[in-house]
């Protein structure tokens, strides 16, 4: 996908809520006004991917424990330069659950989100507090497939029920703006 069919998309993306209108003008101001968007070395914003990775009866989403937060949390990653977020978004989960088959329930967009990340160490070098302007899309695999950490970015891989999920988490400003939004999106398409 291109950069201006990216921008397309997010244009045509209907908000959730009011978190989802107010980022969304933040990541298409950001997208359109700086050449560097999509790269982590842009250290004030960048663009990431996220996955809300549900199995086939919707019974259950699957987490990691992510080191840097100390948390359950969904699987994702950054651009790198990349505007294919929906494949950015499934290299992610297959890199840090370990798993191969994982499809889209949609190519299109399922949230959007601007995200603090606080100051860290990552791979001996400090990262300064930042934003992840963060494009969602609903997976789909298999519970049954095996599952691996990824040992430089989480230690823990597993399958919740979404209440489940929401209860591991110990960050309460994605257990209530994010996960809580995701469980109920997703709960709507199958209604």
């Amino acid at each position: 996908m291109t950069q201006q069919k990216l921008i397309a998309s997010i244009e045509q993306y209907q908000p959730y809520n009011v978190q989802e209108e107010m980022d969304k003008s933040l990541i298409l101001e950001w997208i359109k006004n700086n050449n560097n968007a999509f790269l982590r070395e842009n250290t004030v914003a960048h663009i990431t991917a996220s996955a809300w990775v549900v199995n086939a009866d919707r019974s259950k989403v699957l987490m990691v424990y992510h080191n840097i937060y100390n948390s359950w949390s969904w699987l994702g990653g950054h651009a790198d330069g990349e505007t294919d977020l929906l494949s950015v978004a499934i290299r992610e989960v297959k890199e840090e659950a370990g798993i191969s088959n994982v499809l889209p329930v949609s190519e299109d967009i399922f949230s959007l989100e601007s995200l603090t990340v606080d100051g860290h160490w990552k791979n001996g070098k400090y990262v300064s507090s930042h934003l992840h302007f963060n494009v969602t899309y609903l997976l789909e695999a298999d519970s049954e497939e095996a599952v691996s950490i990824k040992a430089d970015e989480n230690s823990g891989v597993a399958w919740f029920a979404p209440e489940e999920a929401l209860a591991k988490s110990t960050e309460p400003w994605f257990v209530e703006h994010v996960y809580t939004k995701l469980i109920e999106k997703a709960k709507q398409l199958y209604l």
